[in-house]
């Protein structure tokens, strides 16, 4: 199952499991839309409002210049003769309320109503130009045309005010017209649209279900690549990358039916050995045989122990499991110290000067200590192993660019075209006397590659022997 994060409920409540692409899409498909809606209606509102404004901003621009022409200079007093019947006409509105004042410069009304609020601010700012403005009178809210008129008196300029309000019931039932029609299709187009949308997203979709079909019809041991031909082309990086996935878990089972057949082929040698070896002690009367043939079982036997070990440790070599291959900070140089140390005595025993040259810096790199100590223990355990008595050892510690291990020996070589074979399992050079399984190398070009480094196999610097040298990043530059 696809997963887009961490478990969400979907806010249109379409039936669908946690972390569902399909759900996922819809919501962010749908959310927009149920966050424009408001967005929607609110603009609506303000544009049928000011839709409704204006033919009746436009009666009351009217009413308002036609009064302005009434107010007269009249013995040097200003006076505004308003008819009785132009009151009339503005008074005979069944819905509204209209209101007619006319102010002095002073501010004192010298005719109509007193209920129209005084203009907010200096009566000489206001424009000879019709201007509009909302407020309130007796608590209804009001529309107010105003404009200044300006007279010459025996005194000099005279500005007056005229104000004409209405209330705002026409117009509000005008806006309340036009929101409804506007907003009466939405609810019937949104739905429509959700379910055009979940149809069109199930539609889209079915090349998903199409593949996981195909998939599903898999046999479970069919690691053939899926045709990404038949695949959607967004996801067709996905399926090229699962079948790259396909090719490695193939490529890795046969690598282990490979192995599980070298292994059991090599397991034939040393419990055929041991058999054909209590064979003949079961026959032996003579003490001096028997004790021989026991020596001999004890070989045999401490050869398929340590093949048995170096199987495991190749098995736990390669696991991936996180717990197991826990990287952390180590100090190779300290731990290729101690191992050194811990062959010493195998070393006095078969007469080899074993030898260690630190590098006096610090080699910190990023690894596992317990497969470093068995990369390192297998170097030693060849190099001893190979290098006849009265040879040297010698275990280097380089410092540069990369932490460098060197493992070199005066033995008896290791042939140019066998070099890298040798890292092969079960590989043994032909005309080794030493015992061995082959494994060692092995073992420790897995452990190198686990940790982003390379192992080489070199001709010793006298010209005799091998060197073996292993390449660590440094601490903090290993990327995964």
């Amino acid at each position: 199952m696809l997963t887009w994060g961490p478990k969400r409920t979907p806010i249109f409540g379409v039936p669908n499991e946690p972390n569902s692409l399909f759900g996922e899409i819809l919501d962010w498909m749908l959310a927009p839309l149920l966050l424009l809606w408001p967005i929607s209606i609110a603009v609506t509102n303000h544009v049928a409002n000011d839709i409704a404004n204006e033919p009746y901003d436009q009666v009351l621009a009217e009413n308002v210049e036609a009064i302005g022409r009434l107010v007269r200079v009249v013995n040097g007093r200003v006076t505004a003769d308003i008819p009785i019947s132009a009151k009339a006409i503005l008074r005979s509105d069944e819905q509204d309320t209209s209101y007619v004042q006319v102010r002095g410069s002073d501010g004192e009304i010298l005719t109509g109503d007193e209920g129209i609020p005084r203009l907010p601010g200096d009566l000489a700012a206001a424009s000879d130009e019709v201007r509009f403005r909302d407020d309130r009178i007796e608590g209804d809210s009001v529309r107010i045309a105003y404009q200044a008129v300006s007279l010459l008196t025996s005194s000099g300029g005279n500005t007056v005010l005229v104000q004409v309000a209405e209330t705002r019931h026409k117009r509000e039932a005008l806006a309340s017209r036009i929101i409804s029609g506007v907003l009466l299709p939405q609810f019937a187009i949104i739905p429509l649209a959700v379910v055009l949308v979940y149809l069109g997203l199930s539609r889209g979709l079915r090349p998903l279900s199409r593949l996981r079909e195909r998939m599903a019809r898999r046999r479970p041991g069919d690691l053939s690549p899926i045709n990404i031909r038949g695949a959607p082309e967004e996801l067709q990086p996905m399926v090229h990358s699962f079948n790259e996935l396909l090719e490695r878990l193939e490529d890795n089972l046969h690598a282990q039916q490979r192995f599980i057949a070298d292994a059991a082929h090599q397991m034939k040698t040393p419990v055929t050995g041991l058999r054909m070896q209590a064979e003949l002690a079961l026959r032996e009367n003579d003490p001096a045989q028997l004790h021989r043939s026991v020596e001999q079982i004890s070989l045999a036997a401490e050869r398929a122990g340590h093949l048995i070990t170096q199987l495991l440790t190749l098995a736990r070599t390669e696991s991936s499991h996180e717990k197991l291959h826990r990287f952390e900070i180590v100090d190779l140089e300290l731990l290729a110290r101690e191992v050194t140390l811990e062959w010493v005595a195998r070393a006095r025993a078969k007469q080899i000067d074993l030898g260690f040259e630190g590098s006096d810096w610090p080699l910190a790199i990023d690894g596992v200590p317990l497969l470093l100590r068995e990369l390192l223990m297998n170097l030693l355990d060849n190099a001893i192993k190979y290098t006849p008595a009265g040879g040297q050892v010698t275990v280097r510690m380089l410092a540069g660019e990369y932490a460098e291990i060197e493992v070199e020996d005066n033995g008896i070589g290791v042939p140019e075209a066998d070099r890298e074979r040798v890292f092969e399992r079960f590989y043994r050079v032909i005309g080794t006397d030493a015992d061995g399984s082959g494994l060692g190398l092995a073992i420790c070009r897995e452990i190198v590659e686990q940790h982003g480094g390379n192992i080489t196999l070199l001709a010793s610097r006298s010209g005799r022997g091998t060197c073996v040298t292993v390449r660590f990043p440094r601490a903090g530059t290993m990327h995964s």
